[in-house]
């Protein structure tokens, strides 16, 4: 069987609080294969974010792995994470996360820059074009919209062509309107760029536009609307050399 894109095997997460540990995510196991776009739905409070920023190595698991197509990246030092996330995994953050003293441009051209790609400014016009942004790329985001906003951190994440994509709520800070065309813009740089979108949700509606939907409930999985043969598939263990 093909290694999947993201595998979490056992994973866990606890925090301190008071004089007692809080569970946060208990013995998730999950495998999500290249080209899929995964919805990971529950109420506020079952893990979804904590789960995504662990999928990131923006956080480390108190207990588990997660695999990254074959490696397992929760023993990583911070430089190889980050080099991780350069080049595999692109974010889109619930509040947008763009730079304040950059254009919407320069905002979306500063991961090309860290690659050390050339013409970094064609490829952000390119995407700011895609986004229907080609006449805001030189706007600082406090002059745009909520919407405009979200769409300049989609065009971000992409920058990179990323195969991985991971979204924190990105239609929850926009009205109706304006999340189904970031919804449908996700879908069309998803099959454009065949890269794996996992996306966090509270909401039904939203979560019933991805191939797949993950319900999470206390912190475990409760529900998986994957083939069984890919829910309970593992990949072989490492054998060290």
């Amino acid at each position: 069987m093909p290694t999947p894109h993201i595998e979490l095997r056992q994973l866990g997460k606890r925090l301190p609080s008071g004089d007692r540990m809080l569970t946060i995510l208990e013995g998730v196991d999950l495998r999500i294969e290249a080209g899929q776009s995964v919805a990971i739905v529950g109420p506020s409070g079952s893990g979804k974010s904590t789960l995504l920023g662990l999928i990131a190595g923006l956080d480390r698991p108190t207990s588990g792995e997660v695999w990254i197509d074959g490696e397992e990246i929760s023993r990583l030092s911070e430089d190889r994470l980050a080099l991780l996330r350069r080049h595999k995994v692109g974010f889109v953050f619930q509040s947008f996360q763009l730079l304040a003293n950059m254009t919407a441009q320069e905002n979306v051209r500063l991961p090309l820059e860290l690659l050390g790609q050339r013409r970094p400014g064609r490829r952000a016009d390119e995407l700011l074009a895609s986004v229907g942004l080609s006449e805001r790329g030189h706007h600082y985001p406090s002059q745009l919209s909520g919407g405009e906003q979200q769409r300049v951190a989609i065009a971000r994440a992409f920058a990179a062509r990323p195969p991985i994509l991971l979204a924190d709520e990105p239609t929850g800070n926009l009205d109706s309107a304006a999340g189904g065309r970031v919804l449908d813009l996700l879908e069309e740089l998803r099959q454009g760029g065949g890269s794996t979108l996992v996306l966090v949700t509270h909401d039904p509606a939203v979560a019933t536009r991805a191939q797949r939907q993950i319900h999470l409930r206390d912190g475990r999985v409760v529900a998986d609307t994957a083939e069984p043969a890919l829910r309970g598939a593992r990949l072989a263990p490492r054998v060290e050399e």
